[in-house]
């Protein structure tokens, strides 16, 4: 497995892989499948756009195709510039349980380490999703908060679950 960021160049790939996720799970996203199957490219691509703040991670199987993906976004404000975001992780279901989703994420972890002053990282995560909240635990996030009815598909809502790794404790 290769874990690389991506850039404009993995547009398309990233966005067959999203366009998935959004289809296969789609209550584990804020977004919709119908929202953005439309995007024009140019918007996938500014989405995966490495900047001074973010990035979108990639994780590539042994054929070089895409089956992993996330994506970290520090807080740009000034007295949140401190905190960082993990959004959109996503493993494709036919390599769920190989290490791909631990791998993705301790790779997002060591590098939002090098954000100058990032001391935490948040995500939220569907409640019920028993496995992903068991990696993030393994990856030392603690839970402070649940979101009731965070998400809803259709007619069913979601609870999330608000999770916190905590960098530095200084």
């Amino acid at each position: 497995m290769n874990i690389r960021i991506l850039n404009e160049a993995d547009a398309q790939i990233y966005q067959s892989l999203r366009l998935r996720g959004l289809q296969t799970d789609p209550e584990s996203f804020g977004s919709t499948y119908e929202r953005e199957v439309n995007f024009p490219i140019e918007a996938v691509e500014e989405r995966i756009r490495q900047g001074e703040d973010r990035f979108v991670l990639g994780a590539f199987n042994e054929e070089g195709s895409l089956v992993g993906v996330v994506r970290f976004m520090r807080a740009t404000d000034r007295k949140s510039r401190h905190k960082g975001d993990i959004y959109g992780m996503y493993v494709a279901p036919e390599v769920r349980g190989q290490g791909v989703g631990k791998a993705l994420m301790m790779e997002s972890i060591t590098r939002a380490k090098d954000f100058d002053g990032v001391e935490q990282i948040h995500l939220q995560v569907v409640s019920k999703n028993k496995s992903a909240k068991k990696l993030y635990q393994s990856l030392g996030f603690e839970t402070y908060g649940v979101e009731p009815r965070g998400l809803k598909e259709g007619d069913e809502y979601f609870d999330e679950d608000l999770m916190v790794l905590f960098l530095k404790l200084d």
